[in-house]
């Protein structure tokens, strides 16, 4: 809606003149074109679908009261335009009288085009109803009345509509989501009370129900006014807050009931891998078993650490996954595997350290042995190996390391004076050679 220009001798001016008889036609003229497009404006607030929705709507809350305030706005909005039309009417009647009008016309016109010539039988200010009765005003004075109540009215109207446009649609699409969501979850155990999942499918169903009643009750109660200040009407946009928490959580949802379908799908090919792992673990800890006694039978004074017994909760808790996917207790199944799997592999990675510790003294005496040999092939290659005394260390070193129970601390020392004596040999041979040189 327009507020009309400047009119020449506007009220607040001193000793405003007469309109003359042009000055009065081109008002006339303006005030058509306004009072055109004041009608137009009017006649589409009416006839606005947010307007038929909020006539028609059970509402509650802040649309209750502003929708109330706004009825009001556009009861006392007519009764206005209808004063500025009766006015306009007047001006147009007496305009009409003569082709040149007299004085007397031009100071009724005056004060009907310009000064306070337009009655109101009660005008209000759409809030508080009546302001009083019989009060007069300028046209200008009523087209700001009505551009003020006019833009308070739309952005109520456009606000409720801009939020029932945006929200409950989405609801309802989120909805049937939820619902595909829900006999899928069903379809794998997913319930409510035997699964997280399905207690959060129920909470969110909840949610959407109420959201969904309180949108359309109350549409204003989810719109943010524009951060910007804006007096446009509507400015500003729905609060979809709580929507997109429910979206999101429903998203979660979806994922988890994706991984329990993974989980059924792959279940048998995951539960051999893991009768595999079980049994490479008990496989290598009946090793473990076996080298220790092995150990303590041949290897004198060395700590042979204790071998533990099969996983034995291990094996009850694969027995309990087969169940389970004997069952179809999928959402079960899932959380289970993911912890068997890891504590399997942390199983079979203790054996084997098990088995490495059993096993260690005879890796040392192993050792032991090919250093001693290797050093006796030394000195054979040197012409060394009859010697008497590195015979004869050799020979102590020997039967220590293949005697039973081998004592690794003397046979380390053995071979180590095995080793020195070699070494004071060979010194000799090698500055032989460096003085043949």
């Amino acid at each position: 809606m327009g507020v009309p220009g400047p009119v020449p001798g506007s009220p607040g001016m001193p000793d405003a003149p007469v309109l003359d008889r042009e000055e009065v036609d081109r008002v006339l003229a303006r005030l058509g074109a306004e009072y055109e497009a004041i009608e137009t404006s009017l006649l589409a607030l009416q006839d606005h679908a947010g307007r038929r929705l909020l006539e028609g709507a059970d509402l509650s809350g802040t649309t209750k009261e502003r929708w109330a305030a706004t009825e009001r706005s556009i009861t006392v909005l007519w009764s206005l335009f209808d004063a500025y039309t009766a006015t306009l009417e007047a001006a147009r009647e007496v305009r009409a009288r003569r082709r040149w009008p007299s004085p007397e016309d031009l100071a009724e016109l005056t004060e009907l085009l310009r000064d306070d010539g337009v009655t109101v039988p009660g005008a209000a200010d759409g809030e508080s109803g009546p302001a009083g009765r019989g009060e007069r005003y300028s046209l200008e004075e009523l087209v700001d009345r009505m551009n003020g109540l006019y833009a308070r009215s739309l952005d109520v109207i456009v606000a409720a509509d801009a939020v029932w446009s945006a929200l409950p649609a989405r609801i309802d699409l989120l909805s049937a989501e939820l619902q595909r969501t829900r006999s899928l979850a069903h379809s794998v155990g997913v319930r409510p009370g035997e699964h997280p999942a399905g207690d959060d499918l129920e909470r969110i169903t909840d949610e959407l129900a109420r959201l969904r009643a309180q949108v359309i009750a109350d549409p204003l109660a989810f719109w943010v006014s524009s951060s910007t200040g804006s007096s446009a009407p509507g400015g500003g946009r729905p609060d979809t807050g709580r929507y997109d928490r429910a979206a999101r959580a429903l998203e979660d949802i979806r994922r988890e009931v994706a991984a329990v379908l993974d989980v059924r799908q792959d279940a048998e090919h995951r539960l051999m891998q893991l009768r595999d792992v079980l049994s490479r673990a008990d496989r290598t800890l009946t090793e473990a078993r076996q080298a220790r006694g092995e150990v303590l039978a041949k290897i004198a004074a060395s700590e042979v650490p204790a071998v533990s017994g099969p996983p034995t909760a291990l094996h009850e808790q694969l027995a309990a996954a087969a169940e389970y996917r004997r069952r179809s207790l999928w959402h079960r199944l899932s959380p289970l595997l993911d912890s068997l799997e890891e504590r399997a592999e942390d199983e079979l990675h203790r054996a084997r350290e098990s088995l490495t510790a059993v096993t260690a003294p005879l890796a040392v005496r192993a050792e032991l042995r090919g250093r001693l040999d290797a050093y006796r092939a030394k000195l054979a290659r040197h012409g060394l190996a009859t010697d008497p005394l590195l015979v004869e260390r050799y020979d102590i070193a020997r039967r220590m390391l293949w005697s039973a129970p081998c004592d690794l601390r003397a046979a380390e020392h053995a071979v180590w004076r095995y080793q020195q004596a070699a070494a004071e040999a060979l010194v000799p041979q090698q500055v032989e050679g460096k003085g043949e040189s």
